[in-house]
């Protein structure tokens, strides 16, 4: 995992607006999920999910960004979500699931009435919301950050064909924590704007 300085990472992300925040490279791009351990060890061990303790009936969330899912996780401290998960999947995949998308809350930018954003919402089996992104003590940011909550069919497909890869990365989250008070000395992985299609931008509504 290529990480960087948070102070140059600060330096270098949009501080405003609606953006995808991500790692990626020519192979796809990272997501991050937190899991108990027993979830995460065995996915690290299939580089898939499975086992007694994982459900494909609930939705499962992914997040884009780093410092989002650290806020969201404690840093790895929250029960439940003791391990982070760093998952690569393709960009083909990651496209089906923003393609699939409908807002959890309805949006008047993208679709025409209440009544269409709920049947819209009754159909799909991706769920997209924009929250205030987190710095890494947990202040609320202007920018807001991306998640995503598949269930049914597209999170067992997100499973089965576009998961490339999935890195435990809960040590370099323990070694990152005993540094939130000091960004001199932190590290975060090296994120950049995930630039969509231009269809894509105006249904997420990208700034």
């Amino acid at each position: 995992m290529k990480t960087e300085k948070y102070q140059l990472y600060k330096e270098r992300i949009p501080k405003q607006g609606q953006h995808i925040i991500a790692s990626y490279d020519d192979e796809g791009i990272i997501v991050y999920q937190a899991f108990r351990p027993s979830i995460a060890a065995y996915a690290v061990e299939h580089q898939r999910f499975g086992g007694t303790d994982y459900s494909f009936d609930r939705m499962s969330w992914i997040k884009p960004n780093f410092l989002w899912m650290m806020y969201r996780a404690g840093w790895a401290t929250k029960a439940g979500q003791e391990r982070i998960l760093a998952i690569k999947i393709s960009h083909g995949g990651f496209e089906n699931i923003l393609e699939e998308a409908t807002y959890s809350s309805f949006n008047g930018k993208v679709y025409e009435s209440h009544e269409a954003w709920k049947a819209a919402l009754e159909q799909t089996e991706v769920r997209l919301q924009w929250d205030p992104d987190h710095g890494p003590n947990g202040e609320k940011l202007e920018r807001r950050a991306i998640q995503l909550g598949m269930k049914g069919d597209i999170l067992k497909k997100f499973n089965e064909d576009f998961i490339i890869s999935i890195e435990d990365v809960t040590d370099f989250v323990a070694s990152q924590r005993e540094k939130i008070n000091n960004h001199d000395q932190l590290l975060v992985p090296a994120e950049q704007v995930y630039k969509t299609s231009a269809l894509l931008a105006q249904k997420l509504q990208l700034d």
